[in-house]
């Protein structure tokens, strides 16, 4: 489960790529993103965390019960953990990263609602 991030610390929040999960970079760099850290890699790593988030996010949405969630469906976050989501992420993932997901058969769609279903 992903932590709510303090009052505090709102304007360092850093949404993943991938998954648009909401973070603080100092969560991301000790425990990674905790839906797609196999493939993102950014536990430990400052420099994986700058290029596979981003600070560039709109809106924020916390997912309580992602299974049985509307908004986590329409967000397609319903299988991520509970946690706190950017509604539209602004940014791609790395090159390295869409490879991978093209090895897994896994279609790549950027969030940033551009590739509306």
């Amino acid at each position: 489960m992903a932590s709510i991030p303090s009052q505090g610390k709102y304007k360092n929040l850093r949404a993943c790529l991938l998954c648009s999960i909401v973070q603080h970079p100092t969560d991301f760099k000790k425990n990674g993103c905790p839906n797609c850290e196999e493939i993102m890699q950014m536990k430990g790593s400052t420099d994986r965390i700058s290029v596979c988030t981003t600070t560039y996010f709109d809106g924020i949405i916390a997912v309580v019960d992602p299974e049985s969630s509307w908004v986590a469906r329409w967000q397609r976050t319903s299988k991520y953990v509970r946690g706190m989501y950017a509604v539209r992420v602004k940014g791609r993932v790395p090159e390295d990263v869409e490879a991978e997901l093209e090895s897994r058969s896994i279609k790549y769609r950027p969030r940033d609602q551009t590739d509306q279903d």
